[in-house]
């Protein structure tokens, strides 16, 4: 079972996210605090990332079974968002275990393949001579031989056990199973439910060209963009991100 961190009223219709690649629940937790105010909000770790289970597979089949099984334990049926990695997780989730979710929220990302790889990252990471940290600037600054970009260097290390002197993803599992991470399964059956992809009006995740695709697995897609946001779109507007979400997430249908 997924690590899992629960916010908000138990009596209230479960909005589970699903955090992106080296992301964990927590990084949520500002967006999930706000929406706690009328929701039952699930964070977990997906696998092979924070404290939930690292395992020998990271596809998108597995992930959406992982989720299927945090919603059956909290009630049966949820709303759903998921950014990047944990949109294509949510996407597959809602293709795969339709009766688990009530509307979906996709964040910046298609059901399709993408030509950029994540390596440099997990080799960055791999650089830092963990017996070297005892705290976290010491990694920031290892990894800055790497990664200039400061927002990714806090990013990364946010999942470091300085403690422990381990990274808390596997790096191992993500290495190998990168092509599938970047690619998204050729699935059988749609999601006839409210679903919305909503993207950042200055990020490129979500082309045209794609709509087809996405139309076949969501016939009732909508779409809109925040301006002024990028990929990282509930970091970049993070209001705008919230007030989106209690656009589309109703509290009852």
């Amino acid at each position: 079972m997924l690590n899992v961190i629960e916010t908000g009223s138990l009596d209230a219709l479960p909005l589970l996210i699903a955090h992106g690649l080296f992301g964990s629940g927590r990084n949520w937790g500002v967006i999930a605090k706000r929406m706690a105010d009328h929701r039952h909000v699930l964070t977990p770790d997906m696998r092979n990332h924070g404290d939930s289970p690292q395992t020998e597979t990271h596809s998108y089949l597995d992930m959406a079974s992982d989720l299927a099984e945090v919603i059956e334990t909290h009630g049966g049926r949820a709303d759903v968002v998921g950014h990047s990695m944990g949109g294509k997780a949510a996407m597959a989730l809602a293709i795969t275990h339709p009766e688990r979710v009530n509307r979906l929220v996709v964040a910046d990302i298609a059901p399709v393949s993408y030509g950029h790889s994540q390596m440099q990252f997990i080799d960055a990471m791999r650089s830092v001579d963990l017996s070297q940290v005892t705290r976290r600037s010491d990694a920031v600054e290892q990894l800055a031989r790497h990664v200039e970009d400061k927002a990714l260097q806090s990013f990364f290390t946010q999942s470091l056990d300085v403690a422990g002197r381990r990274w808390k993803y596997n790096l191992d599992t993500l290495t190998r199973d990168m092509d599938k991470i970047l690619s998204f399964p050729d699935l059988d059956g749609q999601f006839d439910g409210p679903t919305l992809f909503l993207s950042g009006a200055d990020s490129d995740y979500v082309l045209p060209e794609h709509r087809d695709t996405i139309r076949r697995y969501f016939p009732k897609a909508r779409f809109a963009k925040i301006p002024g946001a990028g990929h990282w779109l509930h970091a970049d507007k993070p209001r705008e991100f919230e007030a989106s979400l209690r656009a589309f997430l109703p509290l009852a249908d």
